[in-house]
């Protein structure tokens, strides 16, 4: 019996679906070969949006993004999100370009919780909601790079659902995580008793190359790594020079004694550990504490041995202890010097040189943070921080209902791209995905089905990122706190605890005029003396977007008479354009006098909007070269025209628009 795996189920699930109304969410059942879901629309393309990068300022600091190249590859669609979605996936000329090539897909698509919003509609049934979501997911997979994830916001009405829907797209061998983000800094009081304060986003990836950016690490972090021997490596912090390992059947080779180098006294691992490196490496290290060399296997050493190892355990002859050639007053002396000058080597001394050995473990060596699973507000911000950053950028509009603050979207870009890559959302909204993408230096594709929203919310807000008018969100961060002592913080006190420290201090003795005037609490205020930096730039506006919006539709299916019609809309470029899309031919310029519209490999089309004709056959054969075919498309064929091409050019075929195009005549709505 074949194994049968586990899949979701829901009414109509072998149906397709299409739009009820244009520009709304609402949508009728139809069969899947039903031309009015088949059909391919072509992208129509509008003006061009472009920006300038601003001069840089003495008022800020500037950071490294701040000096990337704005990226002017990006594309913003009004339109239906299935549809644009077939568009990048079938119409050649934006397949070569997208399909296999996105590097992150960003959806928050419409969360299924039976409320309108002011901004569109999020009140589809599940199976609905499903269908559609199962469509989209199929064109994005296509879409995404090998190397690529796609991250789906959800809220907790559909994301069960969602989580089996992707396994059963993307395969359950590539769910990455469930990120849980606190969109709340404060309880709601929700119907069911539980204040609900946090939105789900589920990861998933397209294949096992996918690999994780890391987050950079916090100050608080890095206020553990100090310099104290003027390293020129740079700040270190207190390690242990000591691995663990299992039981043998033979002594580990990392089991031996370091001689001291001013003590004299032999030093061990603790029980069940070793040196942490190979001991070429330690001898090397020890070295820059003086003339280290192997020494014998005394018993005394062997003894030490024994009582690190486990019974049982064979100890080897072949690894001896790291002794100084000569120890005496000499190379104590030597040693003293390097422990009181500096640099100490990366196996350091403590307590002043007298105690046991250390390990450095450098802060350049050192990745940054793995992502976590709970994304807490005050990381990534929260809605009211969202709803703020809309109404900055639109003051008299009514914000969305559920916006995501950039933090966010800064976040999971960098955790899912890098600069220059190309990342997607098919539900643009305020256009937050893209305007993030666009500060961080990524290329995007985006697009919005409600045509109010499109106009009022997201085409000016990624023009005002493009022309440095969105001084908010990611654009700038606020100056951080810093040193500001002659000697330095004490050691472990970050700039963030030391101003925590003063503010306390200060409320301490708020009542104590004594205390205010006490020398020996000016001489603490000054060993923690902060100030705050200037403020950092990370965007400076430039970079441009293509405007689009989807073209009409060409094809049309009456049921009543149970035939594919051609619209009101299929006539002159734009059928051309449709026919071409369709059947998949990449179109060739017209300004470059082409005689064809279309080319595929070999094959021309030429798209006839009328009859075909014996006369048109002659005139198109006269212009194919050796080895070429045509396809004649038109939307009426004279008797015995097809015979005729096919004798006149071999391998070439005439096309009946609409009824070869979509030859459908069964199913329609149900």
């Amino acid at each position: 019996m074949s194994q049968q795996r586990l899949q979701l189920t829901w009414y109509n699930k072998d149906k397709a679906l299409i739009p009820t109304e244009t520009g709304k969410y609402g949508y009728t059942w139809v069969d899947p070969a039903d031309p009015r879901y088949c059909e391919t629309h072509t992208l129509v393309y509008d003006e061009y949006v472009e920006g300038k990068q601003t001069q840089k300022s003495e008022e800020f600091e500037y950071s490294e993004r701040a000096d990337l190249e704005p990226q002017d590859d990006n594309l913003l669609i009004l339109g239906e999100s299935g549809d644009v979605l077939e568009a990048l996936t079938r119409v050649p000329e934006l397949a070569e370009k997208y399909v296999g090539k996105v590097k992150l897909i960003y959806i928050d698509p419409p969360f299924n919780t039976a409320q309108t919003f002011a901004n569109y509609e999020d009140n589809l049934e599940h199976s609905v909601w499903l269908t559609m979501m199962r469509d989209r997911l199929l064109h994005l997979k296509k879409l995404l790079s090998e190397d690529g994830s796609i991250w789906v916001h959800l809220d907790d009405v559909e994301v069960h659902r969602m989580r089996l829907l992707m396994d059963e797209v993307f395969g359950a061998g590539n769910f990455v995580a469930e990120i849980y983000w606190q969109n709340t800094y404060s309880p709601k009081n929700n119907g069911s008793g539980v204040s609900i304060d946090s939105d789900v986003i589920l990861i998933y990836r397209k294949s096992s190359s996918f690999e994780v950016n890391r987050l950079p690490r916090t100050s608080s972090m890095n206020s553990a790594y100090q310099n104290p021997d003027d390293d020129p490596a740079g700040s270190w912090a207190n390690d242990n020079p000591h691995a663990r390992h299992a039981a043998g059947k033979y002594q580990h080779p990392g089991v031996y004694g370091i001689q001291h180098p001013i003590t004299g006294k032999m030093l061990y691992p603790s029980t069940s550990a070793n040196w942490c490196y190979a001991q070429s490496t330690v001898l090397e290290i020890m070295q820059g504490w003086g003339d280290y060399v192997y020494g014998d296997n005394t018993p005394e050493e062997m003894a030490k041995r024994r009582e690190i190892e486990p019974p049982g355990v064979q100890l080897r002859d072949d690894v001896h202890p790291l002794v100084l050639r000569n120890f005496n007053s000499s190379s104590v002396k030597r040693a003293q010097e390097i422990q009181d000058g500096g640099p100490w080597p990366v196996f350091w001394l403590t307590r002043d040189g007298k105690g046991a050995i250390r390990r450095k473990t450098y802060l350049s060596n050192v990745a940054g943070r793995i992502p976590q699973s709970i994304w807490p507000y005050s990381e990534v911000g929260h809605t009211d921080e969202a709803k703020k950053e809309n109404q900055s950028l639109f003051p008299d509009e009514t914000p969305f209902s559920t916006p995501k603050p950039e933090r966010l979207l800064e976040r999971i870009i960098h955790i899912g791209s890098n600069p220059g890559d190309i990342v997607l959302d098919c539900f643009a909204g305020s256009g937050t995905t893209a305007a993030v993408a666009q500060k961080m230096g990524r290329r995007w594709v985006t697009c919005e089905l409600v045509e109010d929203t499109f106009n009022r919310f997201t085409k000016p807000r990624l023009e005002k990122v493009v022309s440095d008018s969105d001084p908010g969100g990611i654009t700038r961060t606020k100056g951080q706190r810093v040193d500001a002592t002659d000697e330095g913080l004490p050691e472990g006190l970050s700039a963030d605890d030391a101003q925590k420290l003063t503010s306390l201090l200060n409320k301490a003795i708020s009542e104590s005029p004594d205390l205010k005037k006490s020398a020996d609490i000016r001489a603490v205020k000054q060993m923690v003396k902060t100030r705050r930096s200037k403020d950092v730039v990370n965007w400076r506006g430039g970079g441009g977007f293509q405007v689009a919006h989807l073209s009409p539709a060409c094809f049309d299916y009456d049921p009543q008479l149970g035939r594919v019609m051609l619209t009101a809309a299929a006539t002159g470029q734009v059928l051309i354009e449709s026919v071409a899309a369709n059947l998949g031919f990449s179109l060739l310029h017209p300004d470059d006098d082409y005689v064809f519209d279309g080319r595929r490999g070999n094959s021309l089309l030429k798209v006839v909007e009328g009859v075909a004709t014996v006369e048109i056959v002659h005139w198109l054969a006269s212009q194919v070269r050796p080895g070429e075919t045509i396809v004649l498309a038109a939307t009426s064929v004279m008797d015995g025209v097809r015979q005729h091409l096919r004798k006149a050019v071999k391998g070439s075929r005439v096309v009946a628009v609409p009824d070869d195009v979509f030859p459908y005549s069964a199913g329609g709505e149900r």
